[in-house]
């Protein structure tokens, strides 16, 4: 499954520069290891930025963890770039 998710502009960077290797997210849509993830990039309104390079990736969902601390209902799951489109 491909979910196309939104993320702020300051956390796209960082995802981008391989800092940030794993998403906090709430578990609406059932991620699964195996899943792929492809970023549409925002401000901090929420409107979408037309060019960040994050926007051509994509990325798969290599762990996911919910449960052992994490709020319910959310998971934390680890993504490793696959590629440009």
């Amino acid at each position: 499954m491909v979910h196309h998710i939104k993320i702020n502009d300051k956390f796209a960077d960082a995802i981008l520069d391989g800092d940030k290797t794993f998403e906090v997210r709430y578990n609406d849509r059932g991620y699964n290891k195996g899943d792929k993830i492809v970023f549409k990039v925002v401000d901090d309104v929420g409107t979408h930025i037309s060019y960040h390079p994050l926007n051509d990736k994509m990325f798969e969902i290599t762990y996911v963890l919910s449960g052992w601390g994490i709020k319910e209902d959310y998971v934390v799951f680890g993504i490793k770039p696959l590629y440009t489109f």
